[in-house]
């Protein structure tokens, strides 16, 4: 009996990871069509990385006189730049689209690689800036967006609150934008993931308890006017439709 049901949980779990498998080709190939049609350049370049890797593995071949080993390495190495030049001028072109809209920070904030806790709208005004908070191995991350003006006060107030509690633990602070001094929306994910490594993940669960202690305490309120009964998570919701 239990031989049988674990053959039927196995045949389950194939048919999900083939459907999965099938709904992500999907996927990439609405992408690839979008992309197609928004980059008239996307075909030729993929097309001259597989030909020219190809005709580069074709001369060593007859170089060294093993063109059936080059050959085919040749072509999985183009097809792989291929797929990499693709997938660059989609990521490029989905920044570029999302430069300048609220939640667009904390939106490549959550999509970053690798172990980085992420706390969207830590604070924030009723225009819809914030300011982001990011543990990591780098120590806390705080990322602000919207207008300079508004957010430089926030950031302070927020980076004053939190130092309280983190101790001597880096804190980091950028505001997403093309002026001077600031990190464009592009290139947030990169210049956070180059950020030297300073803590312990133990550090990290250590500092993530602490920080959510101290928002049980009072969450941040957005400043100015508030509507009768708002709350920051209203604000939240919002970021999150117009991203």
């Amino acid at each position: 009996m239990a031989g049988k049901q674990d053959k039927a949980a196995a045949k389950e779990a194939a048919k999900v990871r083939r459907a999965a498998s099938r709904e992500r080709r999907k996927q990439i190939f609405e992408a690839f069509k979008m992309q197609r049609r928004e980059d008239k350049a996307l075909i030729p370049m993929m097309l001259g990385a597989l030909l020219g890797v190809t005709a580069i593995a074709v001369v060593l071949g007859i170089v060294f006189d093993a063109v059936w080993m080059f050959v085919p390495l040749g072509v999985a190495i183009g097809a792989l730049l291929a797929v990499i030049i693709f997938g660059r001028r989609v990521q490029s072109n989905v920044f570029r689209k999302a430069d300048g809209q609220p939640g667009a920070g904390a939106w490549a904030l959550e999509n970053l690689r690798g172990r980085w806790r992420v706390t969207p709208a830590v604070a924030g005004t009723t225009q819809l800036d914030a300011v982001h908070r990011v543990l990591g191995r780098p120590g806390v991350v705080l990322v602000a967006e919207g207008a300079p003006q508004r957010v430089k006060p926030l950031l302070a107030q927020e980076k004053k609150r939190i130092a309280r509690v983190v101790g001597e633990t880096p804190i980091y602070d950028f505001i997403i934008g093309t002026e001077e001094g600031q990190v464009p929306l592009k290139k947030l994910q990169s210049k956070l993931m180059k950020l030297p490594r300073n803590i312990t993940a133990a550090q990290v669960d250590t500092l993530e308890t602490r920080l959510a202690a101290l928002a049980s305490r009072g969450a941040a309120l957005p400043k100015g006017p508030m509507p009768a009964g708002a709350k920051m998570r209203n604000v939240q919701r919002a970021m999150r439709r117009r991203g």
